[in-house]
């Protein structure tokens, strides 16, 4: 006779059912503990490395100021407002003595205006004086001519055309010699209608158109 084997398959019970089984606190306890204690570590590693790393970054990277760029740029910078500052220098005092020029103008042409205004008035009062004298002249001039063609000296004169009609007298003493006659015109002295020797003093004579006067002799007769 066979015999069968009653030994349960592992994880099954006799009746051949699957066991589950039975939660086990203590284990799950210390396996959360263990999990937490190496993220601890794990965070505490990082932030070491980071720290490291930060460290080493600032002790092994050079200062910037003291590279030769950095230099170079600094000096460009310096430079520039060394420059700068120089044009401005320069800017300021052309401007000032262009200021100073402006207003230097400005006098001299109030100058000028003034001297041109004082100008004027002397042209003024230099035209005024010489149409005045050119008047007085005109008028000495006039009186002369006048006097002139009121003038008789020795020679023979047609009446009405050398000389005026009027009476005329001798401008001065006349000498012994003196000779003065009045004609009929046209007659060439053959008719004589009055003549004189006065020997002296200061004769006269009454001259009309149609007539002819001679003067020998007797200085200038000036008619009255």
């Amino acid at each position: 006779m066979k015999t069968e084997n009653t030994t349960p398959a592992p994880g099954t019970d006799h009746a051949g059912t699957a066991l589950t089984p039975e939660p086990n606190p203590d284990g799950a306890g210390k396996s959360q503990r263990r999990a937490g204690r190496g993220k601890r570590a794990l965070g505490v590693l990082f932030a070491g490395v980071l720290l490291a790393g930060g460290t080493a970054f600032g002790t092994t990277l050079p200062d910037p100021k003291s590279s030769e760029a950095y230099r170079s740029v600094a000096d460009a910078k310096a430079g520039a407002e060394s420059e700068r500052d120089s044009l401005r220098s320069d800017y300021d005092s052309l401007k000032s003595d262009y200021e100073t020029l402006q207003a230097g103008i400005a006098d001299k042409e109030a100058k000028v205006q003034a001297r041109e205004t004082e100008v004027g008035k002397a042209e003024s009062a230099v035209k005024s004086a010489e149409a005045a004298v050119k008047k007085r002249e005109e008028a000495v001039t006039a009186a002369e001519k006048q006097k002139a063609a009121n003038t008789v000296s020795d020679g023979t004169w047609t009446v009405g055309n050398d000389i005026a009609a009027g009476t005329y007298r001798a401008t001065a003493d006349v000498g012994s010699s003196c000779y003065w006659g009045i004609y009929e015109t046209g007659s060439n002295g053959s008719n004589i209608i009055e003549n004189d020797l006065p020997g002296g003093g200061r004769p006269s004579v009454a001259l009309a158109a149609g007539q002819d006067f001679k003067s020998s002799r007797c200085g200038t007769w000036t008619k009255q």
